[in-house]
């Protein structure tokens, strides 16, 4: 019986090749869209997710605003008060230069850390002893592919790396590639030993924090983390005399660090969990609107199997047997659709992976979640789609089927009409959802930035010294237009300390960035000066200190008028410091966060930053004299240099993922959805040959017909919109609220919204419309 099923099932696939065509190519898409959405949600939902995570902390800052960075004092002071605690600290550098032999390299994702680090990551160790190998001074641990980066096959182990010309390493351990998916990504750990003597003034003072300090604990088994949150008010006393109630040190989980939004100064942006849950609905979407084609086809193409129905039913076959049988053919299709889909996923999820800049690939599909994942679908996609063509289809009476009385009027609304209206409805939806995605990407990197992005070039100044002689060599280029050294760009916000104004009654120290500048960079970046002067060349011997302040901080002395702010005096890092001009706000950080006070304040000393406004034209050949340039007075170091456009465009890597995958899934959404339509009106017009061919007789030209077929799907796109309209408003109002900063959804993203609808379902209809109206009426009435 159930061999009988297989072989009608194959008969009928092959008589209505392009109906079953139009059904597994849909399937096959939602089905690869899937498993790719699956595995890219799976990655992210699973960030840290390794044996002992769940009893790993982050200590915290929580004094003005909530920061991922401690000083160096902490961890050894808890270490001291908690024994039961294991405790380490890291010194994380996103980028250094390394010297192996005579080759040097860039390579992202270096750290110092100390001994402890072993007992609380457990990483899976190739060589090398983990409990001594970051003992000794010196030392190094390499992952395996940074260790065949540098010394290809040779063993690495006892090998020596020279760290930024100042600290020569031996290789100690080597250890397995991390997952993409953790929150301190490594691949080199150098020990903290290296360095001790040179941070020794730094691990006394709970103030000294320097960006990318962090310190983390591990807690023992069935400890909880509320018996340490107790005693660090009594800790903070104790230490540093510091009041519990102006400062607190936090513990985080460890698994909620990369969906944490309230923190700043940490390695990977953090994400909302909510993004990945709004892709894994477009997953669903997806599946829901192929299975719409696959009913709507279904329904549509019953009419053409009821007589073979009615022979059934006559010669003895039971309603149920139906069903099966017609569960049958389903269940062919889908898994037809399901080796496709599966082998479209695995070729597509390299380049996915590429795409989006996370680690996913073919070998996952064969992970025992993922297989109960694809069989699940599988199950759920043969039911969804199955279930109600197999019952409309066998509920066919015989006498019906055989005097052909089952067509069913072309008026009333039908399920399918239904079915239909939810496809646009869901077309819609992720056509709102992608373009505000895309219009709050805009924002976020050229939108109300305060400063000039455009053609310029950072670089790092390896040696003061020499910063006169670069500037000169710099100026002597054709391609650079304006030269300035700091200690960063406007975007670059790694610099904070204490401020006060005992005259304005901010006696209580509050946090201010704080952007060491010289005289040429506020006309470089374009800064917009409210009041007073910009910052000039300071002499070495002066001892009163200048500052520029944005509006922000003279917000906070209370100060409405920037004019009002010249010559008020504040205490900067514990000095006293005049105001002599006021700057608009600028943004130095993502806007995930409300902008912040900050001071432009000269210091040569601190100057390691050359920035460059280069010449639009011929930027290749001016980046190259410049990197002569640079490389002929620091012979020893990597030149290395960065857009100060795609250093913005690197606080929203998370938002660009979102961004990516929303374009590409919705396309495959809309491209199904169109599939069905296209399958529809194919069925439509097969149904009114005879209607046609009279219309034509009787003088109907061809564009009153193709209205005839546009008209309905017309209504249709309308309903789906009143539908469309406030869920999409709602589901991406919610989703701008992650930022401080974002754009308001107008009418005008629904207007393209519905227009784009039209446009796509009458691209979609011309065709079988046009060409239903062109056969030649004698030809269609005779087919009849």
């Amino acid at each position: 019986m159930i061999r009988s099923y297989f072989i009608i099932a194959f008969r009928n696939i092959r008589r209505n090749f392009s109906y079953a065509f139009l059904n597994v190519f849909g399937l096959t898409l939602g089905i690869a869209s899937c498993l790719v959405i699956f595995l890219i949600v799976r990655n992210e939902l699973t960030y840290d997710n390794f044996a002992k995570a769940d009893r790993i902390y982050r200590v915290t800052l929580n004094a003005i605003d909530f920061n991922s960075n401690t000083s160096l004092a902490v961890a050894p002071a808890i270490r001291t008060d908690f024994p039961e605690l294991d405790v380490t600290q890291v010194m994380y550098s996103h980028e250094v230069m390394v010297k192996v032999n005579n080759n040097r390299f860039r390579e992202n994702d270096f750290a110092f850390a100390d001994e402890h680090f072993t007992s609380v990551f457990n990483y899976q160790w190739i060589a090398g002893d983990p409990k001594t190998a970051l003992n000794e001074p010196n030392s190094i641990v390499l992952t395996e592919s940074i260790a065949k980066k540098f010394f290809g096959d040779k063993n690495p182990m006892g090998q020596v790396i020279n760290i930024e010309n100042q600290l020569d390493a031996k290789v100690t351990g080597l250890i397995k590639d991390l997952p993409g998916n953790r929150s301190l990504p490594l691949n080199m750990l150098v020990s903290f030993e290296s360095i001790k003597n040179q941070v020794k003034n730094q691990m006394s003072n709970f103030w000294n924090i320097g960006g990318g300090y962090f310190a983390f604990i591990l807690l023992p088994e069935h400890y909880s983390i509320h018996r340490v949150e107790s005693r660090i008010p009594a800790f903070l006393h104790k230490n540093w005399g510091l009041n519990p109630k102006e400062v607190r040190l936090p513990m985080q989980p460890l698994k909620d660090i990369h969906f944490d939004q309230r923190y700043i100064n940490n390695i990977i942006t953090p994400t909302s969990k909510d993004t990945y849950y709004a892709l894994f609905g477009v997953a669903l979407l997806i599946i829901i609107t192929a299975c719409i084609n696959f009913i709507n086809l279904a329904t549509a193409q019953a009419i053409k199997r009821a007589k073979e129905v009615g022979v059934r039913k006559v010669l003895g076959a039971q309603r149920s047997q139906l069903v099966k049988q017609f569960l049958g053919e389903t269940s062919v299709l889908v898994v037809m659709a399901l080796i496709l889909g599966v082998g479209l996923a695995a070729f597509f999820l390299s380049e996915a992976g590429n795409w989006l800049n996370i680690k996913i690939d073919a070998s996952q599909l064969t992970e025992p979640v993922v297989v109960g994942w694809i069989a699940c679908l599988t199950v759920l996609v043969i039911l969804i789609a199955g279930l109600y063509p197999a019952f409309v289809q066998s509920a066919f009476q015989p006498v019906d089927s055989l005097k052909n009385k089952t067509g069913s009027s072309t008026r009333g609304f039908t399920l399918r009409k239904g079915l239909v209206i939810a496809q646009f409805a869901i077309s819609q939806i992720l056509i709102v959802g992608t373009l505000v995605v895309a219009h709050q990407m805009d924002y976020f990197e050229n939108q109300d930035l305060g400063f000039n992005k455009d053609a310029i070039v950072s670089m790092y100044v390896p040696d003061g010294t020499k910063r006169e002689v670069l500037r000169h060599e710099l100026a002597s280029n054709p391609g650079v237009k304006e030269i300035s050294f700091s200690s960063g760009a406007p975007s670059y916000n790694n610099n904070f300390t204490n401020l006060s104004a005992p005259d304005f009654g901010l006696i209580k120290d509050d946090v201010t960035e704080i952007k060491f500048i010289d005289e040429n960079y506020t006309d470089l970046f374009g800064l917009k000066m409210l009041a007073g002067n910009k910052i000039s060349k300071a002499n070495a011997k002066d001892t009163a200190q200048n500052i520029v302040a944005n509006e922000t901080l003279i917000q906070k002395l209370g100060i409405t008028d920037p004019h009002n702010a010249i010559g008020k005096h504040v205490k900067i890092n514990g000095n006293s410091a005049t105001i002599i001009g006021v700057v608009q706000d600028f943004q130095s950080e993502s806007k995930h966060k409300k902008r912040r006070a900050c001071a432009l304040i000269y210091a040569a000393d601190r100057f390691f930053m050359a920035t460059v406004k280069i010449q639009p034209t011929g930027m290749p050949q001016t980046i190259d004299r410049i990197d002569k340039s640079w490389s002929a007075l620091f012979p020893k170091d990597l030149f290395q240099y960065q857009f100060l456009d795609d250093h913005i465009a690197s606080f929203y890597t998370q938002e660009q993922k979102v961004y990516t995958a929303f374009k590409l899934f919705s396309s495959i959404a809309i491209l199904i959805g169109c599939l069905g339509l296209y399958g529809l009106i194919s069925f439509a017009a097969s149904q009114r040959t005879k209607e046609i061919g009279i219309r034509k007789v009787l003088g109907a030209p061809v564009m009153s017909i193709v209205g005839l077929f546009s008209k309905e799907f017309i209504i249709l796109i309308s309903l789906a919109f009143v539908i469309a309209a406030p869920v999409g408003y709602y589901a991406m109002h919610s989703w701008l609220q992650n930022y401080a900063y974002h754009i308001n959804i107008g009418a005008g993203i629904f207007i393209i919204a519905i227009a784009a609808s039209v446009a796509i379902a009458a691209i979609t209809i011309s065709y079988q419309a046009i060409k239903a109206a062109m056969v030649n009426p004698i030809q269609s009435l005779r087919s009849e």
